[in-house]
């Protein structure tokens, strides 16, 4: 049994049924949000109904998703979610900061945040017996919906900009998608497949598009809730949490968990959340610092490919995220981005750029005073450095070749002093 009630209009308050199967306001094509039955659940459930569970994946929260339980149908399924949080002493004494994590989306199966999502919409797919799933991704989101389809048998069909990292298309490959390159950005990708859902009756898992990729994505604030804040010894302190922004749908997810557990009488305090973008993909940016919820398109250069977005399609609940909890929108440059990455692989952590757009946002927070150095923090990484080499190599020296001697070993170390 799923605990809601049907869809929501983000932007009309039009409402809708659950067995509806719709993807935006069928009157204003606002973003949906699902709307549960928290009365319903409160009833039958209680905090230590769900901490006591030894589920450690997503599905631990099942009671707050709106899907059934995909049950042992695949171990893969199952394992996205309940990411680590790493505290690496050194890097805490650089800051200067008191309590400070790193949550690493790194360790999910395909090896990103978007996992989450892609798990969420298979097991929705499963429900209303749609034959095939389609998206459309830098990458991320295309090889989490690939590992999550293989390893039940869905069939996936994902459209990608030819642009995208070649680390990431190889996941798609691999994972037996049918993968479709376009000879465009990821907005033209986007907007392709919806065309092709239209035309053909695919099921959509567009980011911002599917109501339920915010509803897998949200679970991360339920894992931050439960690892950071009951944990937390003083409720007076409001933890802040960082993220990267693209198209607006991690961050739009993060807000509706935490407004879920907030309902339920859950989570005593919101947490200030805080958007980070490239300075070269804004929009979302733009808009929260005008003191506005209209974004307008931009044409987006940056680097982190996985935040690279022309017009957000979740940028109105992403402007939200942040006013809405007392954070805000910092902007970064693409070249922080890079030192970024080398920066946190000192202290063993290795993250794709999107995942360093959030940590040098939270340090120009630190030095812009938007938060405190003694405030709780969390920073998300969103994926593995390995989805991106290229970036990654940006980031270092290049690495030295000699001969296979003592002569030349001693040579080069005599050099390099």
């Amino acid at each position: 049994m799923t605990h809601y009630l049907g869809y929501k209009c983000s932007i009309c308050g039009k409402e809708f049924q659950p067995a509806s199967v719709v993807y935006t306001c069928t009157s204003c094509g606002g973003n949906l949000d699902v709307v549960l039955d928290y009365k319903d659940i409160a009833a039958k459930y209680q905090v230590e109904d769900i901490t006591s569970r030894t589920d450690y994946s997503l599905w631990r929260y099942l009671p707050l998703l709106p899907v059934k339980d995909p049950g042992g149908e695949t171990t893969t399924l199952r394992f996205a979610g309940w990411t680590p949080l790493y505290t690496p002493p050194a890097l805490v004494k650089t800051l200067g900061v008191k309590q400070f994590w790193i949550k690493d989306e790194g360790k999910n199966p395909t090896a990103s945040f978007k996992d989450r999502a892609s798990s969420v919409v298979v097991a929705r797919a499963r429900e209303i017996g749609a034959e095939y799933v389609v998206t459309a991704s830098t990458g991320n989101a295309g090889a989490a919906l690939a590992g999550m389809s293989a390893a039940v048998g869905q069939k996936a069909i994902i459209f990608a900009p030819k642009t995208a990292p070649q680390a990431k298309i190889a996941q798609l490959l691999i994972c037996g998608a049918q993968v479709i390159l376009v000879d465009g950005n990821y907005d033209s990708a986007f907007d392709l497949t919806i065309e092709a859902s239209k035309e053909f009756g695919w099921y959509c898992r567009n980011t911002g598009f599917n109501p339920f990729t915010a509803e897998g994505k949200k679970t991360a604030a339920f894992e931050i809730w439960e690892q950071i804040c009951l944990n937390l010894p003083d409720d007076s302190l409001t933890l802040n949490v960082f993220v990267s922004v693209g198209d607006g749908n991690i961050i739009s997810g993060l807000h509706k968990g935490f407004k879920d557990l907030v309902a339920l009488g859950w989570l005593r305090q919101m947490p200030r959340i805080f958007g980070v973008q490239s300075d070269k993909s804004a929009a979302v940016a733009n808009a929260f610092l005008a003191g506005t919820e209209e974004i307008i398109p931009i044409a987006a250069t940056t680097i982190a490919d996985s935040i690279s977005v022309d017009l957000p399609r979740d940028g109105v609940r992403a402007v939200r995220a942040a006013s809405e909890t007392g954070g805000s929108y910092v902007l970064v440059s693409d070249e922080e981005i890079i030192s970024g990455i080398g920066e946190l692989g000192k202290y063993g952590i290795f993250v794709e750029p999107a995942g360093s757009t959030s940590y040098v946002g939270m340090k120009k927070a630190l030095s812009q005073k938007l938060i405190d150095p003694d405030e709780p923090t969390v920073v998300i990484n969103t994926g593995n450095g390995l989805k991106d080499i290229r970036a990654a190599m940006m980031a270092v020296k290049e690495a030295p070749v000699i001969e296979p001697t003592m002569s030349s070993l001693k040579k080069y170390l005599e050099k390099s002093k």
